[in-house]
């Protein structure tokens, strides 16, 4: 962040053959206008689609710049700076409206308590899932994180993106993800012009459970130990600090735990760190024909391994395709579960 003032910010805008501005543009203004910050832009220039001598068209030339929108901010000394995220733009140097301190406003670094996550759960429980992100976007702030634990979770940083509300990214990585899952969260970065922290494992601890155990230790052991070490542990270390964090469900808790999904929650995990943080999960009415309505609807990146047949996509031994009459536990941990009995044959003692 440069500790200095900008004396001038220009706003570069990409307007369309039809005379339209780009999606993101006015996605970005609106951004900006919602926040209270849209006059502290100082101008805006138009890059011209087919119109190489355009005023934007040139900035993005003398910058470097190939995407829109993007910021220059210029400095005192002469200097300037390239700005291509609204996002980092308005942490780094708007100043934004004083936040909400009525007593309905959750107090920052105070877990909630169950009756306010109750009220919430009850609030939101009928509303439209962007409206959901927003709405905690704005309650608990940058106090909460949108946290991407399967490709499903780009639908919620799509959702973020369109509140206009300043918000933070955390990416689980495993260490053994598929290729494309890392493709995903380098398109993801790109597509909304945001950053993403990806949150990785103890180094200590993983290394004891290599050396003791091997890399497979979960095909004889069940997949329990090597998840905590690499996924639940690190997420909850990585939201110390946080009230709260946005996500679908986690890999393969509808599994293990059916119908315990709600819009709100309080999280009861294993880790110490992430107990008593709020867990909003906006898509849990949702099915997947919902999900990806919204998808194809507004062209969020996803995991192209959902087109080769995977329903769920967590780490790559873990995870595979199945067909369409297969069940979903034979996508995900299928090891793990009993062969099916022989239902041909009479169980002894019935029928006697």
């Amino acid at each position: 962040m440069t500790a200095a003032a900008p004396v001038s910010i220009t706003m570069v805008k990409k307007r369309l053959a039809n005379g339209e501005p780009c999606e993101k543009c006015a996605q970005t203004e609106d951004m900006l206008r919602r926040r209270g910050v849209w006059e502290q832009i100082d101008e805006v220039v138009w890059a011209i689609e087919g119109d190489d001598a355009s005023s934007g068209v040139e900035l993005g030339r003398v910058h470097g710049v190939e995407v829109a929108p993007f910021f220059v901010l210029r400095f005192e000394d002469g200097s300037e700076e390239v700005y291509t995220s609204g996002m980092r733009l308005l942490r780094d140097h708007l100043s934004q409206p004083r936040a909400d301190t009525s007593a309905s406003a959750k107090p920052a670094g105070k877990a909630p308590d169950a009756g306010l996550v109750s009220n919430l759960a009850s609030q939101w429980q009928t509303l439209e899932p962007g409206e959901i992100v927003r709405l905690a976007l704005e309650r608990f702030g940058e106090r909460c994180a949108v946290v991407l634990t399967g490709a499903e979770d780009v639908v919620l940083v799509d959702m973020a993106v369109k509140s206009g509300a300043p918000f933070r990214v955390l990416f689980v990585d495993t260490g053994r993800h598929h290729a494309e899952t890392y493709a995903l969260i380098d398109d993801v970065t790109r597509h909304y012009g945001i950053e993403i922290k990806s949150v990785l494992p103890a180094s200590d601890e993983l290394r004891k459970l290599l050396e003791e155990k091997g890399q497979n230790s979960f095909l004889r052991d069940g997949h329990r130990e090597c998840c905590a070490i690499r996924r639940s542990r690190p997420l909850a270390r990585a939201l110390d600090g946080f009230d709260a964090w946005i996500g679908h469900q986690r890999v393969g808790r509808e599994l293990e735990s059916p119908g315990s999904e709600a819009v709100v929650e309080v999280e009861t995990g294993q880790a110490p760190e992430s107990r008593g943080l709020v867990r909003v999960n906006p898509l849990v009415g949702w099915d997947n024909n919902a999900l990806w309505s919204y998808v194809r609807k507004h062209g969020v990146p996803h995991n192209e391994l959902h087109d080769r047949g995977f329903r769920f996509i967590g780490c790559e031994p873990c995870t595979r395709p199945i067909r369409p009459d297969q069940s979903d536990r034979e996508g995900l941990w299928w090891w793990e579960t009993p062969p099916a009995s022989d239902e041909s044959s009479e169980p002894l003692g019935e029928g006697i």
